[in-house]
């Protein structure tokens, strides 16, 4: 009797801490959700019998930080039971895509190779980045898509341009990049 009143009082704390657990994953995954980016199709580009077929995938994400600019990549999937169960590691093979869809803004000062994108492509150390620079010579937005790991990255990257223009006969006045850069 007495180790059940020294455990009982426990119960309602362990259970209140595995709930609190289990809140602060499903808004961590929620944040996470809200940035991904919007598939727009895949195709099979190896069958697989059993489980899921590897993939190419590709995806629009517009930049976060310069209105009226979205990049579209392409990026392997595995399939097989690693790709179905999220722990196989992705390899870095990725093309890029990035155009002006609109009156380019910019939000806020950057830095040269900041971030406009990142998405994990293994299970712990692997991870893609496109990352973005100005070219303020020649008024162009410069991005570059790589992966990289903890101990050793790729060499493999896709470049991409995207010439600063005006948009319509309201955008006269088309912003410089150089501008922007800190």
């Amino acid at each position: 009797m007495h180790a059940k009143a020294i455990t009982s009082p426990q119960l309602p704390w362990k259970r209140l801490a595995l709930a609190t657990v289990v809140l602060a994953l499903g808004l961590v995954q929620a944040a996470v959700a809200a940035d991904e980016p919007d598939l727009i199709f895949r195709r099979s580009t190896v069958f697989k019998w059993i489980s899921p077929n590897d993939k190419l995938a590709t995806y629009g994400v517009d930049d976060p930080e310069v209105e009226g600019v979205a990049c579209h990549f392409t990026v392997p999937e595995k399939g097989g039971f690693k790709g179905w169960l999220g722990v196989a590691e992705e390899v870095s093979d990725i093309s890029l895509a990035c155009r002006q869809i609109g009156p380019v803004r910019f939000k806020d000062k950057m830095s040269q190779g900041d971030d406009m994108f990142r998405q994990r492509r293994s299970l712990f150390f692997k991870k893609m980045q496109i990352v973005r620079g100005c070219d303020a010579k020649r008024n162009v937005l410069v991005y570059m898509v790589y992966s990289d790991k903890l101990i050793e990255g790729s060499p493999k990257n896709s470049t991409s341009s995207v010439p600063i223009m005006p948009w319509g006969a309201a955008d006269a006045v088309v912003q410089k990049c150089g501008d922007f850069i800190q």
